[in-house]
């Protein structure tokens, strides 16, 4: 699996899922069912060499698809988007953690997130932030100025990005281009099960995106907050206290 560049996201108006979920064990199933269709199909008349063959060709055509299909985009949801460059839907106040075109939180929640980021911050070095869209209503690529994120000359990898986008609930919701100052403390892995704990449309469904944001960035400021700053698991219980409140 693989966290997305920030320049790659951001330039296709963030469309894309942050991680590639397609596994050999994909293209092994493949072999093997090729194999045994090879098998039944030739009633014994092809021989134990010739049914490996016709299998393995089968199979390296599957593993090219996938491999084509990967080095464009890893799910249907994520199809090839034009780029958005929008400054104008930047807010004007300058240094907010919490930028909503699509109004997913509440302005209390929206509240609560940006001082928590503030705080985390400034006792950690962490930064974090969060956009909340409906592409193509999104700033894009100008989001990267207004962050100061995800630049080639960067020093500072310490961050991470949410990106919020329900996609017509075609896709997982939630989104995260992480730095490389990150990935040793959250690995991928993390980032994986995250999504699948609070992402899903299931999830989103049963108890509204509000809550998949906040009980995300809740898990991610705790490991980020906890005295190793690890975490290969999402945290079960969140306290106000492990929030730094």
């Amino acid at each position: 699996m693989r966290i997305c560049n920030l320049l790659l996201v951001l330039s296709a108006a963030v469309s894309t899922s942050a991680f590639t979920l397609t596994s050999s064990k994909d293209v092994s199933h493949k072999f093997y069912s090729a194999l045994a269709s090879s098998m039944d199909n030739n009633d014994g008349e092809m021989d134990r060499r010739s049914v490996f063959s016709s299998a393995v060709k089968t199979a390296i055509t599957t593993a090219s698809i996938f491999a084509a299909s990967d080095a464009l985009h890893p799910e249907p949801a994520s199809a090839r988007l034009e780029p958005v460059n929008r400054p104008d839907l930047l807010p004007t106040a300058k240094g907010l953690n919490v930028i909503q075109t699509e109004k997913f939180l509440t302005a209390g929640q929206e509240k609560r997130l940006n001082s928590q980021l503030a705080k985390l911050e400034q006792d950690t070095g962490f930064r974090v932030r969060v956009l909340c869209q409906a592409y193509p209503n999104t700033p894009g690529l100008a989001i990267r100025d207004y962050w100061d994120l995800g630049k080639e000359d960067q020093k500072d990898d310490k961050y991470i990005v949410l990106i919020v986008d329900q996609f017509g609930g075609k896709g997982n919701s939630l989104n995260f281009n992480v730095g490389e100052g990150i990935k040793f403390a959250l690995p991928n892995v993390f980032w994986t099960r995250l999504q699948a704990k609070y992402g899903t449309t299931f999830f989103v469904r049963d108890n509204g995106i509000d809550i998949a944001v906040t009980n995300a960035i809740d898990a991610v400021v705790q490991c980020l907050r906890s005295e190793d700053q690890f975490c290969v698991n999402v945290p079960e219980q969140v306290s106000m206290k492990s929030l730094g409140f």
